[in-house]
C-alpha cells in the first residue's frame, strides 16, 4: 500500500455538538492535516473546528440540546440540519467518510443514513451505552465501521459483534497544556493569589444555564456571605456569550471573574470547582483541583431518564474511577447550602483536599498515555482510502 498512489481531495464530514466534541474535532483536525494532507473537513461543529479549516455547515452548539423536553423545542432546527446532511450523502459533495462525534441521538441515525449510502462511518467519543440502554450496541455495530472507544472498558460492551473497535485513550490527556503559573494567572485577572479561589463552571450548553446557573450563582452568593474574602472564576465557553451570564446575575452583588483563556489554566488557578457534569469534570480532573458536582435538568426528562440510566454515578470523574471520588448534588439535592458546605469542607479540611487530589491522580492515570487524536486521525485516513475494517472483538 505504501507505494500506491493514494486519491487527492477526499474529504471527510464531521459532526458534532457540544463544545467537548469541537474540542476534540479540532484536535482530530490538527493531526489529519500532518498524517493526511490530502484531507479536507467540513461539517457540523464550532469555533475550534472551524480555526482548523473545518467549512462550518451549521453550528453544533445550536443543535446540542439536552432533555425530551428541550429536544422537542428545538426540533424544526434540528429536522432541518439532519435532512441537509442526509442530502448530501447524495450530492456531488458526498463525503468519503463520516465522522461523528459523541451527541449520539442525532449521530447514530445519521450513521443509518450514511451506511444507506454506503459511505464508511467512523465514530469518536461513541454513544454511552454502559450508563443506559446497554442494548444499543447492536444497533452501534449494524451502523458503524469502526469504533473509537475513549474509555478502557468499552470494547468488551463490544464483543462477538460484527465492528472494529479500538480503545485509543482520551483525547483530553494529550490536551492538557498548562501555559502559565496559578500565581500570574490570577495577577493577570486582577485577583489576589493569597485569597482562596472558587470556580464556577457553568458547561458549554443553553440548557445548563436555564437549569442549573441558578443555583451555581446562588451558592456563589451564600460563600461570599459565609466567606468574604473568597474570589470567583467563571470560565465562558465558546458557545456562549458573556451576556449570557451578565444578564443572570444582575441584582445579585456578585463579583464574578468571567475568563475566556485554556481551561486547565482556569482550573489549576481554583482552589475548589463548583462543575456542572460532562466533560469538564474530566478536565478538573487532569490538573488534581477538588470539585462539586451538580446535576439538574427539567424535572420531566429526570423522572424519565432515572428509570433508564443504569450507573451508580453521574460524574465522569466518579464512573472513571469506579468509585466516589468527589461529592454529586442531583435534582432537588442539588441546594446551596449543601454545595456550599462542600466546597468550605474543600478548602478548610486539609485531609479531605488530600484525599480528593489524590484519587483525581488515580483517575488521570486510568484515562491514558496520550496521542488519542493521532490515532484517530489514522484511523480516519484508512477508512477515506476505502481501507475499512470490520472484525470481532476479541
Amino acid at each position: 500500500m505504501a507505494n500506491q498512489k493514494q486519491p487527492q481531495g477526499r474529504r471527510a464530514l464531521i459532526v458534532t455538538g457540544e463544545a467537548s466534541g469541537d474540542l476534540h474535532g479540532a484536535n482530530l483536525i490538527q493531526a489529519a492535516r500532518e498524517i493526511d494532507p490530502g484531507l479536507s473537513f467540513f461539517g457540523v461543529g464550532g469555533r475550534r473546528m472551524e480555526q482548523q479549516g473545518c467549512e462550518i455547515l451549521f453550528r453544533g452548539e445550536e443543535l446540542a440540546v439536552v432533555g425530551l423536553v428541550e429536544v422537542a423545542a428545538h426540533f424544526p432546527a434540528i429536522y432541518r440540519a439532519f435532512k441537509q446532511l442526509e442530502r448530501i450523502f447524495r450530492s456531488e459533495q458526498r463525503p468519503d467518510i463520516l465522522i461523528l462525534i459523541d451527541f449520539p441521538e442525532f449521530n447514530l441515525r445519521l450513521a443509518a443514513k450514511a451506511k444507506a449510502a454506503g459511505i464508511p462511518v467512523l465514530y469518536y467519543v461513541s454513544p454511552q451505552v454502559w450508563a443506559w440502554r446497554r442494548g444499543r450496541v447492536k444497533t452501534i455495530a449494524q451502523r458503524v465501521d469502526r469504533l473509537a472507544a475513549i474509555f478502557p472498558f468499552e470494547p468488551q460492551l463490544y464483543a462477538g459483534l460484527d465492528i472494529d473497535v479500538e480503545y485509543v485513550g482520551h483525547p483530553l490527556v494529550a490536551d492538557l497544556k498548562l501555559t502559565t503559573e496559578r500565581d500570574d494567572y490570577l495577577l493577570r485577572h486582577g485577583l489576589d493569589p493569597e485569597r482562596p479561589v472558587v470556580g464556577l463552571f457553568p458547561g458549554s450548553r443553553r440548557s445548563e444555564l436555564k437549569y442549573i446557573f441558578d443555583t451555581i450563582a446562588d451558592t456563589a452568593r451564600l460563600l461570599r456571605q459565609q466567606r468574604p474574602q473568597v474570589q470567583f472564576l467563571l470560565p465562558v465557553a465558546s458557545s456562549l456569550k458573556h451576556s449570557n451570564f451578565h444578564e443572570r446575575l444582575l441584582g445579585t452583588g456578585l463579583e464574578i471573574k468571567m475568563v475566556r483563556d485554556n481551561i486547565y489554566d482556569t482550573a489549576r488557578a481554583c482552589d475548589a470547582v463548583v462543575s456542572v457534569s460532562g466533560t469538564v469534570t474530566l478536565q478538573i480532573a487532569l490538573v488534581e483541583t477538588p470539585l462539586a458536582i451538580i446535576y439538574q435538568m427539567n424535572p420531566i426528562t429526570y423522572a424519565i431518564g432515572k428509570r433508564l440510566v443504569k450507573v451508580p454515578h453521574i460524574g465522569l470523574v466518579n464512573i472513571v474511577a469506579g468509585k466516589s471520588v468527589v461529592r454529586e448534588f442531583i435534582q432537588q439535592d442539588a441546594t446551596p447550602e449543601a454545595i456550599g458546605a462542600e466546597v468550605l469542607r474543600m478548602l478548610d479540611d486539609q485531609a479531605y483536599r488530600a484525599r480528593i487530589k489524590d484519587d483525581l491522580r488515580e483517575v488521570r492515570h486510568l484515562l491514558g498515555e496520550g496521542g488519542c487524536s493521532e490515532k484517530v486521525a489514522r484511523m480516519a485516513s484508512e477508512m477515506s482510502r476505502g481501507q475499512v475494517r470490520r472484525s470481532e472483538v476479541a
